[in-house]
């Protein structure tokens, strides 16, 4: 009582200011206690008038180029025929996750089903040289032993002269 009388802080619970609660990002707080809608889409890479795109599994709210959970594949339309490069089995474990696939990644994914062989690689390859053929060398003829015999033997004493 005295301390409110002189100014003084009284340190009874009845002087007391409740307590504020620790300040908190409530944005934050929405990220980390939402559940995220996973989707399959393109991101475009590339030059100016050169797109390229990465099919990648992203959350529905982000950039189009944001950050990817995962790349599962590669699109290119410049090519002829357009090039797709995908990962069936990654694009499969996120669909059974429950991701969403955009109207052009489902196209892209039933146009080139799992056993198909991949296509066409995105750089034209270099031909290959051909390898020179190496002459076959032919084994040394065998002396038949009856023959050597025949060979007259010249005597040391000429050998040595």
């Amino acid at each position: 009582m005295l301390g409110r009388l002189f100014g003084l802080a009284c340190l009874d619970y009845c002087c007391r200011r409740p307590e504020k609660p620790p300040k908190t990002n409530r944005a934050l707080d929405f990220e980390r206690n939402r559940i995220a809608v996973v989707m399959i889409r393109l991101a475009r890479f590339g030059a100016r008038k050169q797109p390229y795109y990465r099919i990648v599994v992203i959350e529905k709210d982000r950039a189009r180029n944001g950050r990817s959970i995962e790349v599962v594949g590669t699109y290119n339309p410049r090519t002829s025929p357009a090039t797709v490069d995908l990962k069936h089995d990654r694009v499969a474990y996120w669909r059974s996750k429950g991701a969403q696939l955009s109207t052009i990644v489902e196209k892209l994914v039933t146009k080139n089903p799992v056993g198909a062989a991949p296509s066409a690689p995105l750089t034209p390859a270099a031909p290959a040289k051909p390898v020179p053929a190496k002459a076959e060398v032919a084994p040394p003829a065998e002396v038949p032993v009856a023959a050597a015999a025949e060979v007259p033997v010249e005597s040391e004493a000429a050998v040595q002269a």
